[in-house]
């Protein structure tokens, strides 16, 4: 009985991380080999593919803009976000739950549907192939989840909080920043995780909204063609170089992200 306990998650760890492992396997054969034998392991190990992303500069400023324009709208994102769920928490007004519901269908369209209005306005006031044009298009995605997870942290921290620091005499800015804030300070680490996921993995805006200055690394795996065919070890090496960057993410909010879920607020 003991055995079958970790035979089961053992399976289900090994299933989850075989497509990371054959990729991580590509990534190290040329596209000849990927094509041509059926190993488990390079054959003929080769960091050519690796070589090349790092000295190319279309394929390593690729991983700069996507970085670049994440950052960019966790940090507008979550800065929108926390006095607007703020508000949501603590204020009852007249349709307070429709505009909720409201914010959340944003989160319902697929990006595709706002690929041409934004393509066009983005134009108009000469913002396109920008990072900040990207950052501000996922905000109409970002901002909207963000509210809704703080929402939830918030409504949790007893309003006897407010009302003690302002007998205390502290203003609301004294009050938000050096009391409250430190009391969600889990639920800020899992938005901008979410956030920021949302941002990096996003590739219909992000390639509609650019052409060469902040094209993402995910609009130029798509680009990886040749004469020769597609080189599928080039586009192993870069998508495997695109997992690390949630990695880092995921590690420094771990610890927020398993807290989230004990609370049921995840």
């Amino acid at each position: 009985m003991k055995n079958i306990k970790w035979l089961i998650p053992t399976a289900y760890i090994i299933f989850l991380m075989l497509p990371i492992y054959w990729l991580l396997n590509m990534s190290f054969k040329t596209t000849t080999e990927i094509i041509n034998v059926y190993s488990l392991w390079p054959k003929d190990f080769t960091l050519a593919n690796y070589v090349t992303i790092f000295t190319d500069s279309t394929w390593y400023m690729g991983y700069v803009n996507s970085i670049t324009y994440s950052v960019f709208n966790t940090i507008i994102s979550v800065s929108a976000a926390l006095p607007a769920a703020y508000a949501f928490s603590r204020y009852k007004f007249l349709g307070d739950k429709h505009l909720f519901f409201w914010l959340l269908t944003n989160r319902m369209a697929p990006p595709a549907v706002f690929a041409l209005p934004f393509f066009q306005f983005y134009s108009s006031v000469n913002l396109f192939d920008t990072h900040i044009a990207i950052a501000l298009s996922h905000c109409l995605f970002n901002i909207p989840l963000a509210v809704w997870i703080l929402e939830g942290f918030m409504s949790a921290v007893p309003k006897e909080l407010d009302e003690t620091a302002y007998v205390d005499g502290y203003s609301f800015g004294r009050f938000f920043f050096k009391i409250f804030i430190p009391t969600i300070v889990a639920g800020i680490g899992i938005t901008m995780f979410f956030v920021f996921m949302f941002s990096w993995v996003e590739l219909l805006l992000a390639k509609t909204l650019t052409a060469t200055i902040a094209k993402p690394i995910a609009a130029i795996m798509t680009r990886t063609s040749s004469t020769s065919g597609y080189e599928l070890g080039l586009l192993a090496a870069a998508g495997s170089l695109t997992i690390i960057p949630g990695v880092v993410v995921i590690y420094f909010v771990r610890n927020y992200i398993a807290k989230g879920f004990a609370m049921g607020r995840v």
